[in-house]
């Protein structure tokens, strides 16, 4: 983008960009997209990242706080019939025409003061019976400089998303640690190294030799701690 937006200049979420972490993303997609329905809202796009692997949906609704980033990803997916594209803020009790099965949001309720609020406000574009998807960042002993620099409010851990989700009136399908080398590797490198940035080269290195080895392990073993937590929730029925 020629310029960042108002959000992206407050919150610094250039810092936050994954586009250089492909196995990354796709370890992402094959936990979360599982959860999702044939029509999709995510919430928090950015510039699309996440979207642009994603296939086989009949209605895939992007939407970004910033009007910058979303003109950004009109122009990405202009060619995929399946994408709209708008702007969305949650604390603005939005509306969609017509509800989707699923709404997803990639670390965007640990920005939000209210959390329960926004939850509530986003099971309002879900068709009854469908689910919220949630990526957040795990564990508040690994918050550090580059949290407050993004504009991190907490870190979760699996009881605090369902917390969040309980209070607000969705039912818990999945609250859990995800990325446990993640969490190992980003304790050294912020909370003990201090980065308040991510460095290119060990993200590299990190999403090449870690992330495989991170997915395979967690098919077996179920992650104790992550640097993520996956959560969940169901919109009631009726």
């Amino acid at each position: 983008m020629a310029d960042q937006g108002a959000f992206e200049r407050a919150t610094g979420r250039g810092l936050e960009d994954d586009s250089g972490k492909p196995r990354y993303l796709r370890y992402q997609r094959n936990l979360m997209l599982p959860h999702c329905g044939s029509s999709v809202l995510e919430v928090g796009a950015g510039t699309g990242e996440f979207a642009a692997h994603v296939t086989g949906l009949q209605r895939h609704v992007l939407t970004d706080v910033d009007p910058d980033a979303a003109q950004y990803m009109k122009q990405r997916f202009a060619d995929r019939p399946e994408v709209e594209v708008r702007t969305l803020d949650l604390a603005e009790q939005p509306e969609l025409e017509q509800p989707v099965e699923t709404a997803m949001a990639i670390n965007v309720l640990e920005h939000i003061d209210d959390d329960a609020t926004a939850l509530r406000s986003l099971s309002r574009l879900v068709a009854p019976g469908g689910t919220i998807v949630l990526w957040v960042p795990g564990y508040q002993q690994l918050y550090g400089e580059f949290d407050r620099l993004v504009g991190h409010v907490r870190r979760y851990t699996p009881e605090t998303m369902r917390s969040a989700i309980r209070r607000a009136g969705l039912t818990v399908r999945v609250a859990k640690p995800v990325n446990f080398l993640g969490a190992l590797a980003w304790w050294a490198a912020v909370r003990k190294g201090g980065s308040n940035a991510p460095n290119k080269r060990l993200v590299r290195i990190y999403d090449r030799f870690v992330v495989p080895v991170t997915e395979a392990t967690e098919k077996v073993v179920p992650a104790p701690f992550g640097q993520s937590i996956l959560g969940v929730a169901q919109v009631p029925a009726g």
